[in-house]
C-alpha cells in the first residue's frame, strides 16, 4: 500500500510520499493552490504515478484539538480528495508538524536562511511545507505500525 500526505494551507500544500511498505517518507513537492481544481487534478497525478491508495491530510487542530477555522478550510479542501475514486482519504493531527519540520531541517543542515529576495523566501517555504507533509506522513505511519504491534518503531 503506497501513502501520499497533504499539509494543506491557503496558499501552498505541501506533498510527502512513502514506500509501499511505508517505511521510508520522503517529501515529494509543494504545489501552488491557484485554484482548488487545478490542485486536486495535480495530486491525483501524483496519487496515480505513485501509486498511491491512501491520502493523509494533515489537520491543523487548536491547541485544545478542537476544529477551527483552518481545520474547517482543510476539511472543506479534502472533501473534493473524498470524491476521488481508487483513492482513500484520512485526516491526521497535525499539529506542530511546521515546528518539527523546520527542527528536522535545522538538524540536517539545512538552514532557514534570511536570504534576501522574495523567490529565495518562497523557496524555503515550500522546502518547509513539503518537509512538514513528511513529519505528517511519519507520525500517521509509527501510530499505523504501534496499533498493529504494540510496539512504538525505533
Amino acid at each position: 500500500m503506497s501513502y501520499l500526505a497533504l499539509d494543506v494551507g491557503d496558499r501552498r500544500i505541501g506533498v510527502a510520499g512513502a514506500d509501499p511498505e511505508g517505511i521510508v517518507v520522503t517529501p515529494i513537492t509543494t504545489l501552488t493552490r491557484r485554484s482548488d481544481r487545478q490542485v486536486v487534478a495535480a495530486i491525483t497525478d501524483l496519487a496515480a504515478d505513485r501509486g498511491a491508495e491512501i491520502i493523509v491530510v494533515g489537520m491543523p487542530y487548536t491547541p485544545q484539538g478542537e476544529l477551527g477555522e483552518q481545520a474547517r478550510r482543510v476539511q472543506d479542501f479534502a472533501r473534493r480528495l473524498e470524491k476521488l475514486p481508487g483513492l482513500d482519504v484520512v485526516y491526521w493531527d497535525e499539529r506542530y508538524s511546521t515546528l518539527e519540520a523546520s527542527d528536522r531541517l535545522r538538524e540536517t543542515g539545512v538552514r532557514h536562511r534570511r536570504r534576501r529576495g522574495r523567490p529565495a523566501r518562497i523557496a524555503e517555504r515550500e522546502r518547509l511545507d513539503a518537509a512538514a507533509a513528511a513529519v505528517i506522513l511519519q507520525d500517521f505511519l509509527d501510530a499505523q505500525h504501534e496499533d498493529a504491534t504494540g510496539e512504538w518503531p525505533g
